[in-house]
Parts: structure tokens; C-alpha cells; sequence
């Protein structure tokens, strides 16, 4: 799953973190249920942020949710997931967009795509999720020309990009994309007055997804020879930098100025987790989340410990938990493949695959600091000015 927003899941209030997964299931089972299971490869994290932005508008409700079933993606729990027009809409932009991924690859001849045959299926897979994406998109009443538009554009603006080419001038084709399908999150909502700064909030957004995917890229794509932007144009990182900060800024900004029926988890995403997005990618940040659930690190019972002998008694031990049947070997590997896609194995807490013990994810055994920063919002909000009010975490923390 592919994605520049992608928030760990410690930053995030339990509500908010099953909003997000609401979402996520949503977007994949639109793709399901309107193009085939094979559509569900184009799933990502970027593309729900639409699906997120109509529903903020619209506001929450029961008849935007249903119960899905179980899911190996979900360790096989059944959940509520996102539906409706948001859903689709998010679903139609992320077929076009995952096509213009395919076709950027094989204009690179990255891996098995520099074959002529191999080259040949991507592209028609490609022009296939270009015709469903349209297909959806026109239901919705949105014309995806624009944004198959802009992908024939990226190429012949590439091919003209030497060292001194604004950096901008290569961004505008993605901007131009992003902008469209934030602005018509507003059509579908019913707020026509939201539709302006939402486009530049998706235009600004849109530039951060392909700076951010060019400074992550630009040492791969240096020792394989494929074209990168900042190394086409002569641009150096720091200015790239300086970029991608303004960018962040003008999103905040932007989303200032429109409605929201209920804008929480579309300000933690497009506000809090774009600035993590930025600092990721110029290594600058990093997850490194204490177990929530584990003892604390030394010996609770040593000179100085919280139950030093004549301090307070330590907490009764927690009974064992009741054994649970284990999964065979086929189960246990496709549930252990769903916990991966999803980062819980990173990040989360998460059923193991076979034994179905609760275990927590590789964060919790990182050293350094705390991934949350006080879950981040906490320790961010009042630095927004905007009283975002997303400080509802569950992280326990005394700020």
C-alpha cells in the first residue's frame, strides 16, 4: 500500500484510529465490489484521505458505515467500514493514479518491467484501471479526464526537465490531479463553498506526494539510472525541503478556511501526519514507540523502583489468559500477510498469526524516544492556532 500519509497507529485516539480503518476497508471493498478483486492491489493510504474529506463534510453517520466480514487484513475480525459516495469517489481516483504509477514504472523499465512483455501486461492493466476509474468517476459526476490528463502531461514535461527547470513546473501535473479530487469531495458533500480551498489543499498535497516520493527515490534511482526530479533539475535537497514545509504550512491553512461537519481525523492526517510524512522522508523522524502494554524498562522492584521494598505493593499479577486454537499453516500466513499490509505488526497491537496470542508490534522493542510525542496531538495542537481539538488521546500522557 502505497501512500504518503501513513500515521502509526500510537498517534492516534482509539476512535480516530477506527475512523482511519473505517476508511482504509472501505476504500479496498469499493474497489471489490465495483471492479473486481484484483482491483484491491491499488488500495492506499493516500487515496482514503478523499473518502475522509467527503464524510468530514457530510459528518458522520449510521447509514455511512456498515459491518463488514471477517478480513485477514483485520487478523479476521469483522469491522464497521466507510461507504457511499466517498468511498467511490476514492476508489475512482486511486484506479487513475495507481495507473499512472504503473505506466511511470514501465516508462523507467524499473525491474521486470524493463522486459517488452512484461511491460506490455502493465500497460494494459494500466489503460483498464483508466477506463474503470472513469466508469466510476462519471457516476459520481466527476470527469477523470483531468487527472488522465495530467498523467500524459508528467511524461513530456519530463523529457523537457534539465538542470535550472523550476521544480514546480514538474509538480504541476500531480497538483493539478489532486486538486480536482479534493475539490469535488465538496460536490459530493453539498458544500460548494468548500471547493476552493480544498482544490488548494489538494494541490499543495499533490506537490508534497511527489516531492516526498522523489526524495525517498533519489539514491535508488541514481545507482538504477531512472529519472528522478531533483536530479534532473539540479535541485538541492534543502531546497526540496524548504518546499515540502511550505506545503505542509498552505495545506493547514487551506483546510482553515473550510467546513467541517466533523474535521478531526481530516486535520490529524492532512495537518500532524503531513508534517511526519516530511520529517520521514528527510530522516528526521522516526518511530520508536514504547510498549503501552509492557512492564517498564529496569527491575520494578530495585532500590529506586516504583515497588522498592517499603514503597506501595506491586499490582497483583494479571491472570493467564485462556488458551486459544491454533490456525493451521495456510490461515496463519494469510492473516500474517493482512498484518503486514496494515503496518499492526509495525505499529499496533496485533493477534499472533498461529497462536493467536496478543503480542505488541516491533515499535514497542525500539529504543529512543516515544513514537507518540504525547500521541502528537497533544504536544501539537496548540502549535496549530487553530484549536483543532484532536487532543482526545488515550496515550495516558500527563501533558
Amino acid at each position: 500500500m502505497f501512500g504518503i500519509v501513513r500515521p502509526c497507529t500510537h498517534r492516534l485516539s482509539e476512535g480516530l484510529r477506527a475512523e482511519w480503518m473505517a476508511h482504509l476497508c472501505g476504500l479496498c471493498l469499493a474497489l471489490r465490489a465495483d471492479h473486481g478483486q484484483f482491483a484491491r492491489i491499488v488500495t492506499n493510504y493516500d487515496g482514503l484521505i478523499v473518502s475522509v474529506l467527503t464524510e468530514a463534510q457530510t459528518g458522520p453517520g449510521p447509514a455511512g458505515r456498515r459491518t463488514a466480514g471477517p478480513c485477514p487484513l483485520r487478523a479476521m475480525r469483522t469491522a464497521p467500514v466507510a461507504m457511499g459516495e466517498g468511498a467511490k469517489l476514492a476508489a475512482a481516483v486511486s484506479l487513475v493514479l495507481a495507473s499512472a504509477k504503473v505506466r511511470d514504472h514501465v516508462a523507467d523499465r524499473d525491474g521486470l518491467l524493463a522486459h517488452r512483455p512484461v511491460a506490455a501486461a502493465a500497460r494494459r492493466v494500466a489503460a483498464g484501471w483508466d477506463r474503470a476509474g472513469a466508469r466510476s468517476g462519471a457516476a459520481l459526476g466527476f470527469d477523470t479526464a483531468v487527472l488522465v490528463d495530467a498523467v500524459d502531461r508528467q511524461a513530456g514535461i519530463e523529457a523537457l526537465a534539465v538542470t535550472g527547470t523550476p521544480l514546480l513546473v514538474v509538480t504541476e501535473p500531480t497538483e493539478t490531479a489532486t486538486a480536482a479530487a479534493f475539490a469535488h469531495t465538496a460536490v459530493l458533500a453539498g458544500r460548494p463553498g468548500n471547493a476552493a480551498p480544498l482544490a488548494e489543499a489538494g494541490r499543495l498535497f499533490g506537490r508534497l506526494a511527489h516531492l516526498l516520493d522523489a526524495v525517498e527515490d533519489q539514491r535508488t534511482d541514481a545507482e538504477t539510472g531512472a529519472w528522478n526530479p531533483l536530479t534532473a533539475t539540479g535541485t538541492p535537497r534543502a531546497e526540496a525541503r524548504r518546499l515540502c514545509d511550505d506545503a505542509v504550512r498552505g495545506v493547514r491553512l487551506a483546510l482553515a478556511d473550510a467546513e467541517f461537519s466533523d474535521g478531526k481525523l481530516v486535520h490529524v492526517l492532512l495537518v500532524h501526519e503531513l508534517r511526519r510524512a516530511v520529517d520521514r522522508a528527510f530522516v528526521t523522524d522516526s518511530c520508536a514507540h514504547r510498549g503501552a502494554y509492557g512492564p517498564p524498562p529496569g527491575n520494578p522492584y530495585a532500590p529506586g523502583g516504583p515497588y522498592a521494598p517499603g514503597g506501595p505493593a506491586a499490582p497483583p499479577p494479571e491472570p493467564p489468559r485462556p488458551p486459544r486454537d491454533r490456525r493451521g499453516l495456510v490461515a496463519g500466513c494469510l492473516v500474517w500477510a493482512g498484518l503486514a499490509c496494515t503496518c499492526q505488526m509495525c505499529c499496533g497491537t496485533y493477534d499472533d498469526p498461529w497462536s493467536r496470542q496478543r503480542r505488541e508490534g516491533i515499535c514497542s522493542q525500539a529504543d529512543g524516544g516515544d513514537c507518540c510525542d504525547c500521541c502528537d496531538c497533544c504536544s501539537n495542537c496548540s502549535g496549530c492556532g487553530d484549536g483543532c481539538g484532536c487532543c482526545d488521546c488515550d496515550c495516558g500522557c500527563d501533558c
